[in-house]
C-alpha cells in the first residue's frame, strides 16, 4: 500500500474560501440571474456571443485572478500531485465529459443548486459525493 499523506486541517481558509465562493454565488444570481457552474459558464463563454459571453469571460479571468492575487498576499500556492501530468489530464477530459452527461458540474449543482433546494441538483450531488467516497476508500483501504 502507499504511503498517503493527509491534508492539513485549514478552517479560517476553508471559512474564508466558502465565504468567497457563496457570495460569488449569490452576486451572479442576484445581478445577471445566472447559476455559477463553471462548467456552464465556460461552455457559454466559448458559444456565446456578445454581453453572455462577456460575464462568462470576466468570471473565468476573476477565477484565475484569484490565484494570482493569493500568491501576492499570502505566499506560493504549495499544489502536490500524487500522479503524472498525463493522469491529471486523463482526469480532466473524465471530469469534463461527466460535467456535460450530468447538465452541470460541482459548483453548479452542489453550491448553487443546493442553496436553490434543486432537486435535480439534489440527486446530482449525492451521486458524485458519494462516487467520491467510494473512489477514496477503494483507491485508500483497499
Amino acid at each position: 500500500m502507499e504511503n498517503w499523506t493527509s491534508t492539513p486541517f485549514e478552517p479560517l481558509a476553508g471559512l474564508v474560501g466558502g465565504l468567497l465562493i457563496g457570495s460569488s454565488v449569490v452576486l451572479l444570481l442576484l445581478t445577471l440571474g445566472r447559476i455559477a457552474g463553471i462548467s456552464g459558464i465556460a461552455a457559454g463563454a466559448m458559444t456565446q456571443r456578445g454581453i453572455e459571453r462577456y460575464w462568462r469571460l470576466a468570471f473565468l479571468i476573476g477565477v484565475v485572478l484569484s490565484a494570482v492575487l493569493y500568491m501576492v498576499f499570502v505566499g506560493d500556492l504549495q499544489v502536490q500531485t500524487q500522479v503524472s501530468s498525463a493522469w491529471l489530464i486523463v482526469a480532466g477530459l473524465l471530469v469534463g465529459f461527466g460535467t456535460r452527461l450530468g447538465s452541470g458540474c460541482t459548483s453548479g449543482h452542489g453550491v448553487a443548486g443546493l442553496s436553490r433546494l434543486s432537486p435535480r441538483s439534489i440527486v446530482a450531488t449525492l451521486t458524485f459525493m458519494g462516487a467520491a467516497i467510494v473512489t477514496t476508500t477503494i483507491i485508500r483501504h483497499l
